[in-house]
């Protein structure tokens, strides 16, 4: 008789008390090598991967219908009590690499989830913050760093825990972390260091204004002069979403009174590779654009001249951009000017 009745479904919040029992045995006190509490253990694993698997499908809905916003709700209001989402975090190393995938999603779901416009995850992050810690030292380790890195990226819309990971000591390590040898994980750790440095503007201004040497000496000499192109090419990609970006003006003045920071741009414009040569241009121009040029960049721009225009000259895109033409014809006005304006003085 017993196989006649199916148990009734749990509901969200049962749902995660009992993820939350499971997570206390996948990860107890103190750990035991004993054959029957192993084989004990396979068995609340497979628990473990149909509970995270329902939890998945309630966040993000079954075969493309909505999901319910109630139940939503109630999951995440739940998942915020007991520390049940640091229980997670901290066993993710611990899961099969499905189960791992599984419980990464719902994470990143739930840190996503509004309560009477209120983000639930990020007042707990605000409470929590070593356990960004735990997230950004995932980069050290191969086997979590892709779980934990999309983990982090969506804490890190939470503006205090931004400005926390951006004032932190641990914030140099990025520069190690996205020179990563695995292709995978180096691009992760790319996409969260652009987060950080782009998401909240008075944040990111702030943070660059205060650190302004030390930052930009290490992004200068790991990022983009680094023999690997790949780096260099997001480096200088992102140097110019920073430098162009209103809030960071005060910053893209500092660094554009340069020398050092010129001649870097002038090499990178030589690379054969057509994309770092097209983001190069679009750092290069503000050093010609910059009303207040230090006598030592106007006397490399005069003494390079030549090689400049006839740089430009046939330096093209593929595609039409009439605001790529208008910035290169501009750029070739002021340099030509500069050499008229220096013929004048000699007379």
């Amino acid at each position: 008789m017993k196989g006649l009745f199916k148990s009734k479904p749990l509901s969200p919040p049962e749902l995660v008390r009992h993820l939350r029992e499971l997570l206390n045995f996948i990860n107890p006190a103190t750990p035991s090598r004993e054959p029957k509490k192993e084989k004990y253990r396979e068995e609340k694993m497979s628990e473990f991967n149909k509970c995270i698997l329902e939890m998945r499908s309630i966040l993000y809905g079954i075969d493309g219908a909505e999901p319910v916003l109630e139940a939503c709700a109630q999951l995440t209001q739940e998942f915020m009590k007991e520390d049940t989402i640091r229980l997670l975090i901290v066993c993710l190393p611990k899961l099969d690499l499905g189960a791992r995938q599984n419980a990464t999603r719902v994470i990143t779901n739930l840190s996503r989830q509004r309560i009477d416009s209120r983000s639930m995850a990020a007042e707990y992050l605000e409470n929590n913050l070593d356990l960004i810690n735990i997230l950004i030292l995932g980069y050290e380790d191969n086997e979590i760093a892709l779980s934990y890195g999309p983990i982090l990226r969506e804490c890190i819309r939470c503006q205090s825990v931004a400005r926390y990971v951006l004032e932190s000591a641990q914030m140099k390590n990025f520069f190690d972390y996205v020179q990563n040898p695995n292709f995978e994980i180096s691009s992760d750790a790319a996409a969260t260091f652009k987060e950080l440095l782009t998401r909240h503007k008075s944040t990111v201004a702030e943070f660059l204004s205060k650190n302004f040497d030390w930052f930009f000496q290490e992004y200068n000499s790991q990022l983009l002069q680094s023999p690997n192109y790949i780096t260099r090419r997001h480096a200088v990609k992102l140097l110019g979403d920073m430098l162009l970006d209103r809030s960071n003006s005060a910053v893209m003045i500092r660094y554009v009174i340069s020398l050092d920071n010129m001649r870097i741009l002038m090499n990178l414009l030589r690379e054969p590779n057509k994309a770092i040569q097209l983001e190069s241009f679009h750092v290069f121009k503000l050093f010609v654009a910059n009303q207040n040029k230090p006598p030592e960049i106007v006397g490399i721009l005069l003494s390079n001249r030549s090689k400049l225009l006839r740089f430009f000259s046939g330096f093209n895109i593929d595609k039409e951009d009439e605001q790529f033409e208008a910035d290169k014809a501009q750029v070739v006005k002021v340099i030509t000017d500069l050499n008229l304006e220096a013929d004048d003085d000699e007379q």
